[in-house]
């Protein structure tokens, strides 16, 4: 059985530290915002950000028993556990909260560290998540200022500011991610190309 939306957001939001539902109303504001200015669907954009950190608080060894039995993307254990919580997210989403739409699946599970090919509403998502208003980080007003016209270049920048932060940190950067940079430098180049 299916929730309505006013059940899906009371389940999900007991799941998390009032701040963290905070944010999560946040993104969901502004993926709806971009959804509407860029062309993809606001009602999946939404049910996608209320789902999008459904799991960001749940224990590690839970969620590594799930992507272990579940047979998820096992490499993910190998890195940061911050990537965790999108790929059992999606999981979640399908096998607890009834969600079967592969593009909100599909937006749930790359809003952290995105893919190559990423599909509009994924790039609404992972977007929304990165320039929500409670965020605050140097270069966030950049990314809302790109996020005026373009998706790509405003993501370019969010994923830059990422890879330089775990630069500066020593930390290790989901290969993923740095596939994904260089995917949108390729996107906004042939975009350029056909102006």
């Amino acid at each position: 059985m299916s929730l309505n939306r006013d059940e899906l957001i009371k389940a999900v939001s007991e799941q998390m530290p009032p701040q963290r539902w905070k944010h999560t109303e946040g993104v969901m504001e502004t993926a709806v915002m971009l959804s509407e200015r860029f062309g993809a669907d606001p009602a999946k954009a939404d049910l996608a950000a209320i789902l999008h950190d459904v799991a960001k608080y749940w224990p590690v060894k839970e969620m590594e028993k799930i992507i272990r039995e579940h047979h998820l993307n096992q490499d993910l254990l190998l890195h940061d556990k911050q990537l965790w919580h999108s790929e059992v997210g999606a999981f979640v989403a399908e096998h607890d909260y009834q969600v079967t739409d592969p593009e909100v699946l599909s937006a749930i599970k790359w809003h952290t560290s995105g893919r190559v090919g990423m599909s509009l509403l994924d790039k609404v998502v992972c977007l929304a998540d990165y320039m929500e208003p409670g965020r605050d980080f140097p270069g966030v007003d950049r990314i809302r200022e790109l996020a005026e016209h373009s998706l790509e270049e405003a993501l370019l920048a969010g994923f830059d500011g990422t890879i330089t932060h775990l630069v500066s940190q020593r930390k290790v950067i989901y290969p993923l991610t740095i596939f994904t940079r260089n995917d949108l430098i390729e996107q906004i180049k042939l975009m350029d190309k056909s102006k």
